[in-house]
């Protein structure tokens, strides 16, 4: 049977996408959930994942684009990895003497260590094992994730051959240092057979049945990682995929009370008997903090020690704003196709002010202070494994539309865990948007060596006094935490009251004034 692919909906807006790359060749056999393809779109990139095992017949090709929908493949459910059609005794598993065949090792052995991945990165942490100790692995399969302090990165073998893992997850290495090795095999093995040549040699005979499958409540590798980071048990999660597979997005919708509701009695009644025969819960858990979690604590501890930071504070009437966003936030989508944003228009208002207050855009350099004549304006992120803060280059240049695709474009990649590390360096001044969780007052910390970020907050109605009347408008508390060293009171203040004046007023904004 040959299973058609279709262009799947990947947002709202979204009517088409371009085929960035097939990872996967016309003719390759495919397993289910395998990633074959990478497709973008004009606000992010997505991967394509094979929805049955088969050989893959590629429809069309890279750089092609296509309509929400359209066929962009097919797999051939009845071939089998050698891409001849199965008869019905090879529906079943292969016989022991298929499944036991191993390719002839060499001799040789490939040492593997950590790569360069980064300038300034000089260590990194085995985040996860994708292949386990003497499993077979072919040249390029993605055999673990390392992690550093500002990325997550996927690490291919450097051959063909059995696993032999040196280091264990969990373990910080330096660049350089041994992390696997590989013992080499003198038989080109796919990645399909590969895993076919690690099977016990004891023959599976087992029919797959059409209805439950190996795949039935089985989480694929993205979901297993994300269950496993959740704490959650994938028999408690329902999933909704081929065959009832666990998707990344069930992984992502399962919630964290699953784990506490199932967790073992014992556990808690290990701490407190008493407590627990009457329902509390007093169940604790321990989780290692992630490179990005350690760097991040380091670095803001040694902000609030290194620097003289202070924040000053004002508020500003989102009225206008909010009026210009309902008169215009319709036309503005249909043309550019993103929304507009309070995000536009305080990127634009700061980076008018930067340029009026170049100590605010400024930095210390040793005994120098660097000033920019530019705006990198870095957008602080809530991802899945932290706070990033992914950059938006020259942001003085750019209009609303360019400023709302970037910011879309920067924040799908954060919380797909997809940012690159150029994406998340430089930066001359950050913005920071606690109020979309409630925030009402904060005192942000100084993302350094930049020497200023703003704070935006939640929109209250509160009355204020216009005119001698008393009038009830949407406000916001605004707040900028800046480095005493190189910007004085006034620098501060006149810079934040310029903010205030450019957003009460965002006409200023398109004529300059």
């Amino acid at each position: 049977m040959s299973l058609a692919m279709k262009v799947p909906t990947v947002g709202e807006s979204i009517t088409e996408v371009t085929i960035a790359q097939w990872l996967k060749k016309d003719g390759d056999f495919v397993e289910m959930d395998e990633v074959v393809a990478e497709l973008e779109s004009d606000k992010a990139t997505f991967e394509l994942p094979a929805e049955a095992a088969g050989i893959l017949r590629i429809k069309a090709e890279e750089g092609d684009t296509l309509e929400i929908g359209a066929v962009i493949c097919e797999i051939d459910t009845d071939a089998g990895s050698n891409g001849a059609p199965a008869t019905e005794s090879e529906s079943k598993v292969e016989s022991s003497s298929d499944t036991t065949k191993e390719p002839a090792a060499t001799g040789e052995i490939k040492e593997m260590v950590v790569p360069e991945v980064g300038e300034s990165i000089t260590e990194v942490t085995i985040a996860e094992w994708v292949k386990q100790d003497g499993d077979f692995v072919a040249l390029d399969e993605v055999i673990a994730e390392i992690e550093s302090d500002k990325a997550t990165f996927e690490l291919p073998a450097e051959g063909s051959g059995i696993l032999r893992i040196v280091a264990q997850q969990g373990d910080t290495l330096e660049i350089g240092a041994l992390i696997c090795k590989i013992e080499l095999t003198d038989v080109p093995v796919t990645k399909a057979e590969g895993t076919q040549s690690n099977t016990s040699s004891t023959p599976v005979t087992a029919e797959v049945s059409s209805k439950e499958t190996y795949a039935s409540g089985h989480p694929s590798p993205a979901a297993a990682k994300i269950l496993s980071e959740k704490g959650i048990d994938s028999s408690q999660v329902k999933g909704t995929g081929v065959d009832g597979r666990i998707t990344k997005e069930d992984a992502l919708n399962a919630k964290q009370e699953t784990a506490v509701q199932n967790a073992p009695q014992s556990e808690a009644q290990s701490i407190e008997p008493a407590a627990a025969q009457v329902g509390f819960n007093r169940n604790q858990r321990r989780k290692k903090l992630s490179s990005l979690r350690k760097t991040v604590a380091k670095r803001l501890v040694a902000v609030k020690n290194e620097t003289a930071m202070l924040t000053t504070f004002n508020e500003v009437n989102m009225k206008p704003i909010m009026d210009l966003r309902k008169k215009y936030k319709e036309p503005f989508k249909e043309k550019h196709g993103v929304g507009l944003g309070f995000m536009s228009f305080f990127t634009k208002a700061c980076c008018v002010a930067l340029q009026e207050w170049e100590a605010v855009n400024a930095m210390i350099d040793g005994d120098e202070v660097v000033y920019n004549d530019f705006c990198d304006i870095s957008i602080a992120v809530s991802a899945p494994k932290g706070l990033v803060v992914p950059v938006i280059r020259n942001a003085e240049s750019l209009d609303f539309k360019g400023i709302e695709s970037e910011v879309i474009r920067l924040a799908t990649k954060a919380r797909d865990n997809k940012l690159s590390i150029e994406e998340m360096t430089g930066g001359t001044f950050t913005i920071t948007n606690g109020g979309v969780f409630g925030s009402m007052m904060s005192t942000p910390i100084i993302n350094a060596p930049q020497s200023a970020i703003l704070g935006m907050h939640n929109i209250v109605e509160r009355p204020v006094v216009e005119n001698g009347e008393i009038v009830v408008r949407p406000m916001m508390y605004v707040a900028l935490s800046y480095d005493h060293r190189i910007i004085d009171g006034r620098e501060s203040v006149s810079f934040l009251v310029r903010v205030k004046q450019l957003l009460e007023d965002p006409t200023r904004l398109l004529i300059g004034v």
